[in-house]
């Protein structure tokens, strides 16, 4: 059959189904040849920006954090390392640490979630999670139990496994009791152990043979797998500090998306989250993670989007041993938070969610209240390359029927674990004098 035979097809989702939000999906072909795609994102903007403006320095890690249900310690550790740059402080080892941790548990609640409850049915003809666990319930309560590890090491460092309450700029309100912590070390084994699991049983699914052409940009942290720090590189050189990372981001409106599209230098689209963490830092992997990582069959960089579950399941496994490390060598930090003096200026701080770089920045008074505030989430600096993953895929996949192809672009979306509600929250008011 040649493409001029091919009647024109629109494939839509109205509501995307196993995300974080609400959005939808548009994919226009015609001839065979897709013209337009569109991932399309509805729900309403939150203005967190505008929440914190005239607010004190202090407020933002609580304020910030109530952006996202999933990865709250996200943006308390973005909002924290601003501030403090800021004010020109750098928290000790023991609190840099015990935010490692805290960072850590949510990892592993959230890399689990999404590979079990969002993304596995898609490889498994299952239409959620439910279906799922009547044909593997091992499987199910397998994940479920690595997330409430992850809940837990959430609940035992920051005092509830949502929107956790002892994180202050500086470091903590309390240093969590050295008994505690050491609790935390048979639950941690038993969840590197189900993660091991998990990568030998997502590494079985059959992948498409689709290949991406990203221009990846992570933190890097020395010789560690970066997460609650680092400097922003790419996979072509890149390599800034956050403010120059965030001088260097432009973002900007589209009608299809109540959430900023981010550019690198104003014109390249570009890749956060799992897939460039591995990139730019596989090398820095556990040992174990490591070996996890060879016998799934990883190669040093991964372009084929859909082995995006492969590759967080690995950082599953990163993220327990490193939480199961730092359990077993916990110190308190004494005192567990530094004091902080406010001093006019702009901070910026970048930490990677588990969908991908997050950055604040702030302008703060001598006062410490907040001026001037920016947030830039993951999903709003991928959402330019999700829709050029999906047009690639949607054409890889052009001899598919309507429903099978719904369904293989649907899960190209799900591929990166797009959080929608950390997006939507954008913010440009233009004040006209009277």
């Amino acid at each position: 059959m040649t493409h001029g035979s091919h009647p024109p097809r629109v494939i839509s989702v109205e509501g995307l189904s196993r995300v974080e939000g609400e959005g939808s999906l548009r994919v226009e072909v015609r001839d065979g040849t897709v013209m337009d795609v569109a991932l399309e994102i509805f729900e309403p903007p939150r203005y967190f920006e505008a929440l914190l403006v005239g607010r004190h320095f202090t407020e933002a890690p609580d304020i910030t954090a109530r952006i996202c249900g999933i990865c709250p310690v996200a943006y308390q550790m973005s909002a924290c390392a601003a501030m403090e740059d800021a004010c020109g402080v750098t928290v000790d080892e023991h609190v840099g640490r015990l935010r490692r941790l805290l960072y850590c548990g949510e990892w592993i609640q959230s890399h689990a979630l999404h590979i079990y409850l969002l993304h596995a049915p898609d490889f498994l003809g299952c239409a959620d999670a439910v279906e799922l666990a009547q044909r593997d319930r091992v499987a199910v309560e397998r994940g479920l139990q690595i997330k409430r590890t992850g809940n837990l090491v959430m609940e035992t460092v920051g005092g509830r496994a949502v929107h956790p309450v002892n994180v202050r700029v500086g470091g903590f309100y309390r240093a969590p009791d050295p008994a505690s912590v050491r609790a935390l070390i048979e639950p941690l084994r038993r969840a590197r152990d189900a993660a091991l699991t998990t990568v030998e049983w997502v590494a079985g699914f059959e992948f498409p043979d689709v290949t991406g052409d990203y221009r990846f940009v992570a933190l890097r942290d020395g010789d560690r797998y970066a997460i609650e720090r680092g400097r922003p590189a790419s996979s072509d050189g890149l390599d800034v500090s956050p403010a120059e990372f965030a001088d260097l981001v432009v973002e900007e409106h589209v009608a299809r998306s109540t959430a900023l599209h981010a550019r690198l230098e104003g014109k390249d689209p570009y890749l956060t989250g799992p897939l460039a963490r591995y990139a730019l830092n596989g090398e820095k992997l556990s040992p174990m993670a490591a070996e996890a990582a060879g016998r799934a069959g990883l190669s040093p960089v991964c372009t084929n989007p859909f082995q995006s579950i492969v590759v967080r399941a690995v950082e599953l496994v990163l993220a327990c041993d490193e939480a199961l490390s730092l359990a077993e060598s916990y110190t308190p930090p004494d005192p567990p938070a530094l004091t902080l003096t406010p001093r006019a200026g702009v901070g910026t701080g970048a930490t990677e969610a588990p969908r991908g770089l997050l950055f604040h920045q702030y302008e703060i008074d001598g006062s410490g209240i907040i001026r001037w505030a920016r947030i830039v989430p993951p999903t709003s600096q991928n959402q330019l390359t999700i829709e050029a993953d999906l047009r690639r895929v949607a054409q890889d996949a052009i001899e598919l029927g309507d429903d099978e192809l719904r369904w293989r672009c649907e899960q190209s979306v799900r591929n990166h674990d797009p959080c929608i509600s950390c997006a939507a929250h954008f913010l440009d008011i233009k004040v006209v004098p009277s």
